[in-house]
């Protein structure tokens, strides 16, 4: 992406500008908010096929978010071929078996009864996509050498929460998943070395009989997650 050559400032005026009325931000925001409250985590899932443009708009969106000098430190593979889905669920679930069979703590797995997960992840064959979420940790000059990237946890965090927006506004369900550990993605995906695993998220259509926790509807209010100093 970089070249030694494009590293110093230029500055240009500021585009896209919004220039809403209070009421119109109001709106706006209320109906944001409206929307996204209806997202919901689902682990069932229909086998109706997701278009692969429609996955690509919304991994587009998450690259347009915000990223430690600018550096967009993250790459995502979307996955929808049987067999590799099925080698990830594979690998996915004998992790997953260590974890509920010892490598967790009594605390830990207390804490997930709620939502009623287990070392089985049907869902990772079943949705449609994967799109398996990796941290660059350094990136290249065109030449190829290396360069440092900076504040990568919180950027690849601020992409993926776009991208879940995203393919929320698309109509889609997601679930993420995070084996631990998940070293295996990289080499099962092809990835280099400068990338870290973080997340995977399937997605798709909910299936008829989907269902979701019902602590999962259980949202902090505002006042528990808000302080506003006026």
């Amino acid at each position: 992406m970089f070249t030694r050559e494009n590293l110093s400032y230029a500055g240009i005026p500021l585009p896209d500008r919004a220039n809403m009325s209070d009421g119109d931000m109001r709106i706006a925001a209320a109906g944001f908010y409206d929307k996204m409250r209806r997202r919901h985590t689902t682990r069932d899932y229909a086998d109706r096929p997701v278009p692969r443009d429609v996955i690509a708009d919304c991994i587009r969106t998450a690259g347009s978010a915000p990223s430690g000098a600018n550096h967009q430190p993250w790459h995502f593979v979307a996955v929808s071929d049987p067999a590799l889905k099925a080698r990830i669920r594979s690998e996915a679930e004998i992790e997953e078996q260590r974890f509920y069979s010892g490598g967790a703590s009594d605390e830990w797995i207390k804490a997930l009864e709620p939502i009623g997960t287990t070392a089985e992840k049907p869902h990772l064959t079943i949705a449609p996509w994967l799109i398996v979420v990796f941290a660059q940790r350094w990136g290249e000059f065109d030449d190829g050498t290396r360069y440092k990237n900076y504040y990568v946890p919180e950027s690849v965090g601020i992409a993926t929460g776009f991208l879940l927006a995203a393919l929320h506004h698309a109509g889609l369900n997601t679930l993420t998943h995070t084996p631990n550990p998940m070293k295996f993605l990289g080499p099962a995906l092809g990835r280099p070395a400068s990338e870290k695993p973080t997340m995977i998220i399937a997605v798709g259509h909910p299936a008829d009989d989907a269902q979701v926790p019902a602590a999962a509807k259980i949202k902090k209010p505002l006042d528990e997650i808000s302080t506003f100093l006026e």
